[in-house]
């Protein structure tokens, strides 16, 4: 990834952290974005301190303007990865049934889930369609592919994201574009941790995991060979999949 520079959303922790270190040790300027400046702040400190080259970014992916503003700053971004999402902000104790949800709780979901990955895969293309090159990776989830009892507004602002990158797809090939979907299962991040500290003793967690073929959570460096490699010369050939990292979760034909 030397001389590339890469845009990562949600950067701050967790899977986005995890994304941003590796391209920063694969030889990326990283672009770290998250909603809170300490955060990007200290992932960028972190991949400087190992050598890498870093940039903080503080944008919300909810406002399109910020976004594009940000970018314009940042300079052309030759990768992006739209990580940055909400499950919501009680977690796994925040589920309900879609006919006892209130529409008025619906709007965080899709802005963060679907509108963020709009605006910023927007903000970003006319460059790489100017440059001949790009490549946009979207972080979605099982919930988009196989529906998610007691999630149905998060599944359906992931599914929605992961279509709009079969239709990115379609119409940037001809521009050396390529644009995929990578998948996840549940996944062990600062947000999950108290479930997974207490895992042995949790019904909970046990509950969640008899679902896995590989019974343990996901870490981000599950996810950051695949992400490497579909943003390098070695994804050059593939545009428009979804690609699962899930445990066995679920499979995909």
């Amino acid at each position: 990834m030397t001389s590339r520079r890469v845009l990562i959303t949600g950067a701050g922790q967790g899977v986005g952290r995890g994304l941003a270190l590796a391209f920063a040790e694969a030889g990326a300027e990283v672009v770290v974005n998250d909603l809170h400046r300490q955060r990007a702040e200290l992932v960028a400190d972190e991949i400087e301190a190992a050598g890498g080259a870093a940039v903080p970014v503080a944008f919300d992916v909810c406002d399109y303007e910020a976004v594009v503003a940000a970018v314009a700053q940042a300079g052309p971004v030759d990768v992006l990865i739209n990580n940055a999402g909400n499950a919501g902000a009680d977690g796994f104790g925040g589920r309900a049934m879609f006919a006892e949800t209130d529409p008025a709780d619906w709007e965080s979901f899709l802005r963060v889930n679907l509108y963020g990955v709009l605006h910023c895969t927007r903000a970003v293309l006319p460059a790489m369609i100017a440059n001949a090159w790009g490549r946009i990776l979207t972080v979605v989830s099982d919930a988009g592919r196989t529906g998610d009892r007691g999630g149905a507004v998060y599944g359906a602002a992931k599914a929605g994201a992961a279509g709009l990158t079969r239709s990115v797809a379609l119409e940037n090939g001809r521009f050396n574009i390529t644009a995929n979907n990578i998948s996840l299962g549940t996944m062990r991040t600062p947000l999950t941790e108290p479930l997974w500290a207490q895992a042995a003793e949790s019904p909970q967690a046990k509950e969640i995991l008899r679902n896995y073929a590989i019974r343990r959570p996901g870490v981000p460096e599950d996810v950051a060979e695949l992400a490497l490699m579909l943003a390098g010369e070695g994804g050059s050939w593939i545009t428009g999949q979804t690609i699962c990292v899930n445990g066995g979760y679920s499979f995909g034909l």
